[in-house]
């Protein structure tokens, strides 16, 4: 498996008006691809975001985070023959 291909296995989006930045998806990220962002939402909390690559689509983060609806992890289904190929799919919501 290349590295590319590791990449694109998930997907993380992040509802920055839900977060609180407490930081327990950071922690808990086993890949490491979630960090603390500089601006502040309207609540005045630094949030968390995904940096773009690297997102294995385990759900780790969706699990521990406090706040229901701030982490949506997007799991990509693997290359088909024919139809949508790399279509993400919800893994956790």
């Amino acid at each position: 498996m290349t590295d590319a291909a590791k990449r694109d296995r998930g997907l993380l989006k992040v509802d920055t008006e839900e977060c609180k930045g407490c930081g327990l998806c950071i922690e808990a990220c086993p890949p490491k691809v979630i960090r603390l962002g500089n601006k502040m939402n309207q609540y005045g909390y630094r949030t968390a975001g995904y940096t773009g690559a690297g997102c294995t689509g385990c759900g780790v983060c969706f699990l521990v985070c406090p706040e229901p609806g701030a982490i949506t992890v997007l799991r990509r289904s693997p290359p088909r023959a024919a139809g949508r190929e790399g279509a993400p799919g919800c893994a956790a919501n």
